[in-house]
């Protein structure tokens, strides 16, 4: 077996996805190759067993005419109907669970039925080993053009058949016709006939195989890039950037975006250490994370230890304001589970805001998704006028949860660049509704 140059291992081992060994990786494009390779060699055995007919009818007429007596006649159409017939059942052994189980013997089958069938039949009917080293030549040549894959099986069937021809040879033990150099030129270009068929398969199927993980290496960097862009972009964005890599901005007339701070989280910082503080940060909102994949929810951004999250784009939807407010929720439930599994004081101050946006990407490098407009500014400020522990709402956002949502009235407050707004607590689901 021909294995991956370090080149190819390395490429491949670069681009396993979390979780998953190198080992498992290359077994499994090592049974994927294996696939590939029976299949190819099932069609290509059905390929050769057709040219094998066709060309056997040919030489079958040939023989009928050249023999002018009636016996000869019988005798060549005979032995093409014997090789005709062993052609015609591996053709259809190939068609079924046989034949794509035991690919190797249907091979085998149709080399031998050509050459050791042929010096058999001639043998039993005119007592005649002269070595048809021509029928040998082609029939070699013939597989390896057209089924050059596993090497080692033209090899056997090169020594099977010689072996065929030694063990009639002993068996009648005829008289030589030619002279001794006649042999041993015949013998000189089968060896070499040989030995180039079986090398050039061997080559071959050494370059197939690089391609075949070049062709997966560059599948799985494809695929890693593909999630790559999904982590930063929504799908939909992504395919419009790929397809037409401009300023993207939309309008939606009406989404909820929804703001998180993690209270007490700066304080932290001035005597925990650097990697345990991203650590304990990274946990907290990979669990937002899942939240928001859980709720159909978009997660914009992270700036430090505050949250962005946006339901309703870039696939609109009516039920916006109840994702949003379902996960703002869970967010506190998550935090809640965090600490006590921790052995941390966090709280989570949340701010909800209903209205229309601008989304888009701007930029050349380094470029994000992100949102623009009033209802942004106001659910950052409903974040963070907001009060620890608790989630609250614009009257926007309260109009569209009022009749499935209990909230509490906490009244107006001053926003900055907004004046006074009335504002709401969102409590829980009213399970009455």
């Amino acid at each position: 077996m021909i294995h991956p140059t370090n080149s190819d291992k390395t490429q491949l081992d670069a681009l396993i996805s979390h979780g998953m060994s190198y080992r498992q990786t290359n077994n499994n494009l090592s049974e994927s190759y294996k696939e590939q390779r029976q299949s190819f060699l099932l069609k290509r055995l059905q390929l050769q067993a057709q040219i094998i007919l066709i060309a056997g009818l040919t030489l079958i007429a040939f023989f009928l005419w050249v023999n002018s007596q009636l016996e000869g006649k019988i005798y060549a159409f005979k032995i093409g109907l014997v090789v005709e017939l062993f052609t015609l059942i591996c053709w259809g052994l190939c068609k079924t669970s046989i034949g794509r189980r035991y690919p190797d013997l249907i091979f085998l089958s149709l080399c031998w039925s050509v050459t050791c069938v042929v010096q058999i039949d001639i043998a039993l009917l005119f007592n005649n080993l002269e070595p048809r080293s021509h029928i040998w030549t082609l029939m070699f040549i013939t597989q390896a053009t057209i089924i050059p894959v596993q090497w080692w099986m033209h090899l056997i069937s090169q020594i099977g058949t010689i072996l065929c021809y030694l063990t009639l040879y002993i068996v009648y033990n005829p008289i030589l016709k030619n002279p001794l150099a006649f042999y041993i030129e015949q013998g000189l270009y089968l060896f070499w006939t040989c030995i180039i068929c079986v090398f050039s398969v061997y080559l071959y199927e050494r370059l197939r195989k690089k391609e075949f993980y070049a062709s997966k290496a560059m599948e799985l960097a494809q695929h890693k890039s593909e999630r790559l862009l999904l982590n930063i972009l929504p799908e939909m964005i992504a395919e419009q950037l790929k397809q037409q890599p401009a300023t993207i901005a939309d309008n939606f007339l009406e989404v909820t975006v929804l703001f998180a701070d993690i209270v007490g989280f700066t304080e932290l910082s001035s005597h925990t250490s650097p990697a345990e503080l991203v650590e304990l940060l990274n946990t907290i909102f990979c669990l937002f994370d899942q939240l928001a994949e859980r709720h159909g929810v978009e997660k914009i951004k992270t700036i430090g230890d505050a949250y962005m999250a946006v339901a309703g784009l870039p696939n609109q939807s009516n039920n916006h304001a109840p994702a949003i407010a379902d996960m703002a929720l869970d967010m506190q439930n998550a935090v809640a589970t965090f600490n006590e599994e921790n052995n941390q004081s966090f709280s989570i101050r949340i701010g909800i805001s209903t209205g229309p946006v601008v989304a888009g990407v701007i930029g050349l490098k380094k470029f994000a998704y992100d949102l623009w407009g009033d209802t942004v500014n106001i659910a950052s400020r409903m974040e963070s006028h907001g009060i620890a522990g608790s989630i609250q709402v614009c009257e926007v956002t309260y109009q569209l949860l009022k009749d499935k949502y209990l909230l509490d009235k906490r009244g107006l407050i001053k926003v900055k660049g907004k004046g006074e707004m009335m504002t709401y607590i969102l409590k829980g689901i009213n399970l009455k509704t």
